[in-house]
C-alpha cells in the first residue's frame, strides 16, 4: 500500500531543466564548444550541480576550476529564477490530492536546499512537504539510491510503501535500486527502454498520477 509519495524537483515540479541546459550551453559556447539538448538530457539531467560541473570541466577540458564553473552557472541561474521559473502541469492539483488523502509527501532533490526552497516558496507550495532531502545530505547522488532511501527514513515509511515520481533516467535508476516503485513523467526525453522497464508506468503529466493512485487505492481495498 502506498503511504508516501516522493517528488524529484527539476523537470518534475519546476520547469528548470531547460534553464540548466542553457546555462551549460552558455558556459561551453564561451570556449568554442557546442552542447546539444540531447547531450544534456542523456548525461546531466537529474544529477547534482557539483557532479555535473566536475564532468563538464573534465570532459571538455575547460580552462576553469570546478568552483569557477559553478560560480558562473549559479550566478546566471539566479537571474533566471528571479524572473520566475514555471511549475509543471498538475503540480498543485496532485499536491492538494495527496494532502487531502493523507499521504506523506517528501522532496528528494539533487539541488541545494537554498535553491529548491527559493523555487517552492516562489509558488507557495513548500508547505505541502512533510520532509525534504537534498543532494548535499547524501554521499552518493543519483543514479545511486541514497537520496530516496534517506527520504523513506525521514517519512518513516518502508521503501515498498513509497512511490517516487521522476522525470530522468538517473532518477529512475536511483529509485529502482532503492526498491521503491517509480512513475516516470518525462520532461526532456522519454527514457530508454531499459529504464522504462524499471518503472511502474510512464505518464504524460502529474495530473495522471491522481488517476493512477485512485485506481491503485481501489485495487488495494478490494484485495
Amino acid at each position: 500500500m502506498i503511504k508516501a509519495v516522493i517528488f524529484d524537483l527539476d523537470g518534475l515540479i519546476i520547469d528548470s531543466e531547460v534553464i540548466s541546459y542553457q546555462l551549460y550551453q552558455e558556459l561551453l559556447n564561451k570556449y568554442g564548444y557546442s552542447f546539444t539538448i540531447e547531450d544534456y538530457a542523456q548525461n546531466y539531467s537529474g544529477k547534482t550541480e557539483l557532479g555535473n560541473m566536475e564532468a563538464i570541466v573534465r570532459n571538455y577540458q575547460l580552462p576553469v576550476s570546478i568552483q569557477e564553473g559553478l560560480d558562473y552557472t549559479l550566478s546566471r541561474e539566479k537571474e533566471y529564477f528571479i524572473k520566475g521559473v514555471s511549475l509543471k502541469s498538475g503540480v498543485r492539483e496532485l499536491l492538494d490530492y495527496l494532502k487531502k488523502n493523507k499521504y506523506k509527501i517528501a522532496l528528494a532533490s539533487s539541488s541545494t536546499r537554498e535553491r529548491a526552497l527559493y523555487a517552492l516558496i516562489q509558488h507557495g507550495i513548500e508547505r505541502y512537504f512533510d520532509e525534504m532531502v537534498f543532494g548535499t545530505e547524501v554521499e552518493n547522488g543519483k543514479p545511486n539510491p541514497d537520496i530516496f532511501l534517506k527520504a523513506c527514513e525521514k517519512v518513516k515509511i518502508d521503501p515498498e510503501n513509497c512511490l517516487v515520481l521522476e522525470d530522468s533516467e538517473a532518477g529512475i535508476q536511483a529509485s529502482y535500486s532503492a526498491g521503491i516503485p517509480v512513475i516516470c513523467v518525462p520532461d526532456m526525453k522519454k527514457p530508454a527502454v531499459k529504464f522504462q522497464k524499471m518503472t511502474e508506468i510512464i505518464l504524460p503529466s502529474l495530473l495522471e498520477v491522481i488517476n493512477y493512485l485512485d485506481k491503485k487505492a481501489v485495487t488495494e481495498t478490494v484485495y
